[in-house]
């Protein structure tokens, strides 16, 4: 193909290197197209293991992938590295701060961001855990707890710094939860000689009545007690009202003392798409129709946590499912488009439910997958094995495997420096 034709070719814009903008990228590799994809960051993340990496299991090289080396053999990709700072719809041009990108289709997938639900204090002072620098933070702080903790004289003080506290009873604050159980009572114990680990105390909070609210009551119940097997305290039914650093206060007025909060109980789109000029539904996601297309704006589309796409009477989950899905419907309709086909000639998107999972430590895991449910090591196994295939790059896949077996048959987190940020 001649230079002069590849330069009048449709031009393909993502915005986010996420599970949804890296598989509408791939799903375009033989499309006659060329593709600018924009991240912030220069690396593909795989944030469901981002847990680990804040509990000291997994390093940040071990789910974290560099773009570049992800499309180093596909041609039409080309990768920038930029902040969006807004679109000009009138021009068909995404603005960065390092210049201006017109595109023919424009696919939005920025993701999501922690939602605190307008509290200022827990915004300041508590942990999200979306991000890399935000999972190296909390093993950062968690570790350092430790060491002020074995030179403290005032046992209230000691008692604060040793209590940790998630927020949330979803899949992210189970599996934290449980994370720091086995780091806290099965590697630090051996080594603080000092401290006494009855004063520590790990408490999940969650303001409805259940956890995995998604997953089938025997399978709640049975995560429920494995947490409690694992020295979890469960508060069920518990609204945190605000947060300064040191104390959280709950609705009603009760009081914890403690150093580490870790929140894990909403989630939103990016503040980004608030300066997008798109119609937003609730959390601030963008309205998009049967075919994944932005309101008014048909050469949008916008997947995943950013899309607010209604099926059967409700908005999908904010899960990486969904965008993978979306993601591959995307790439097959602007597929269509270059053809020929028109929009309503294709077939509109339609999620197919994958079930859910979530594991609770070593063992133990709860799987739900259409009418099969499966509980402890199995589930455990499982859940062990799709993570891994998911994971980009072999060589992620297999450093990851031969961690968790060391970590299963030594108990031993190696990754445990506390680094300066």
């Amino acid at each position: 193909m001649g230079e002069q034709e590849k330069k009048n070719r449709p031009h393909v814009v993502i915005v986010g290197a996420g599970f949804g903008g890296v598989r509408v990228a791939r799903g375009l590799a033989k499309a006659d197209v060329d593709i600018t994809l924009i991240d912030r960051h220069n690396y593909h993340l795989f944030q469901p293991l981002l847990y680990q990496v804040a509990t000291a299991g997994l390093s940040v090289d071990d789910i974290a992938y560099p773009v570049r080396a992800i499309f180093k053999e596909q041609k039409n990709v080309n990768f920038r590295m930029a902040e969006v700072t807004g679109l000009d719809h009138d021009s068909k041009c995404v603005l960065t701060n390092t210049g201006r990108i017109c595109y023919d289709h424009l696919v939005v997938a920025v993701g999501g961001a922690t939602n605190y639900f307008g509290m200022e204090g827990v915004e300041t002072y508590g942990f999200g855990m979306k991000n890399l620098d935000e999972a190296v933070s909390i093993r950062n702080h968690v570790l350092k707890m430790f060491e002020l903790a074995s030179h403290e004289p005032d046992i209230d003080k000691r008692r604060a710094m040793l209590t940790f506290v998630v927020v949330g009873g979803g899949p992210t604050g189970v599996e934290s939860a449980g994370a720091l159980s086995e780091l806290i009572y099965h590697v630090l114990d051996h080594e603080y000689h000092n401290l006494n680990f009855k004063e520590a105390r790990i408490a999940l909070v969650e303001a409805s009545d259940k956890l995995l609210a998604s997953m089938p009551q025997e399978l709640q119940e049975a995560t429920l007690e494995t947490l409690i097997r694992k020295r979890v305290e469960i508060r069920l039914c518990v609204q945190v009202t605000d947060y300064d650093g040191q104390r959280m206060t709950l609705k009603g007025g009760e009081v914890i003392p403690t150093h580490t909060l870790i929140w894990a109980a909403g989630v939103r789109s990016v503040p980004l798409l608030d300066k997008l000029g798109l119609e937003q539904a609730s959390m601030r996601r963008a309205v998009v129709n049967e075919f994944l297309q932005a309101t008014g704006k048909p050469e949008v589309f916008v997947i995943g946590d950013a899309a607010h796409f209604v099926q059967d009477g409700r908005p999908l989950p904010m899960i990486a499912p969904v965008a993978i899905q979306q993601a591959a419907h995307v790439a097959k309709s602007i597929k269509g488009l270059l053809k020929g086909k028109a929009i309503t000639e294709q077939k509109p998107f339609a999620y197919k439910d994958v079930g859910n999972m979530a594991t609770i430590g070593r063992n133990a895991a709860v799987v739900h997958v259409g009418s099969i449910k499966i509980k402890g090591f199995w589930a455990w196994a499982f859940w062990s094995l799709v993570h891994i295939l998911r994971l980009i790059d072999f060589r992620n896949k297999m450093v990851v495997f031969m961690k968790w077996m060391w970590d299963y048959f030594v108990y031993e987190r190696v990754v445990r420096i506390i680094t300066r940020q």
